[in-house]
């Protein structure tokens, strides 16, 4: 399987002022900077003018001069060809090269596939097919090769049931208090 050509920089939102410019859904801030080349609705366009933050910029690109033009675009996803794209170091990857890899354990058995990347709180997780996550921290994956299209994870770091491969019991809400926790007045009789 090849690379796709082209990599998911945001999708178009909420127009911004007047001029054509507009805010940035999903954004992948590396991917929107002024003057890097986009494709949306499949015509070619350039960012003209980036501002916000990068979880909430602001761009306006050469193909929307003015409100109207923002809304006509409104829900398209921007596209940023990849040979454009700035590159990665060491350890770093685009969520397009994970999406599909085969997840496997240090043995070579298989967990399932990558679905997509999410973007949580605190890191970057890899949603496999049947909704298990994995956090994209060095402790839980091990290994990437992209090329050969796997990812290698540590299961006793993730609490994975070796044996079968999925998770384990889901712990209960409540649990028994320990003699420690009785509370302030004792154990009730």
């Amino acid at each position: 399987m090849s690379a796709p050509a082209y990599l998911h920089a945001g999708r178009v939102g909420r127009p911004h002022g007047l001029d054509g410019s507009f805010h940035v859904l999903d954004p992948s801030p590396r991917l929107l900077q002024a003057g890097a080349p986009l494709q949306v609705g499949g015509r070619d366009t350039a960012v003209e003018r980036r501002a916000g933050t990068d979880q909430r910029p602001i761009v306006r690109l050469g193909l929307a001069g003015d409100r109207e033009g923002a809304v006509a675009l409104r829900d398209c996803e921007l596209l940023a060809p990849r040979e454009a794209a700035p590159g990665l170091e060491e350890g770093e990857f685009w969520a397009e090269d994970l999406e599909g890899c085969l997840v496997t354990t240090a043995d070579g058995r298989a967990l399932g596939r990558v679905k997509r990347l999410l973007a949580l709180p605190s890191c970057e997780a890899l949603e496999l097919a049947d909704g298990t996550l994995i956090p994209l921290v060095r402790d839980a994956v091990t290994g990437v090769d992209v090329a050969g299209r796997r990812v290698e994870v540590d299961v006793a770091f993730l609490g994975l049931d070796e044996d079968r491969g999925d998770h384990p019991e889901p712990r209960s809400e409540t649990r028994a208090a320990s003699a420690g926790e009785a509370g302030r007045n004792g154990p009730r009789r």
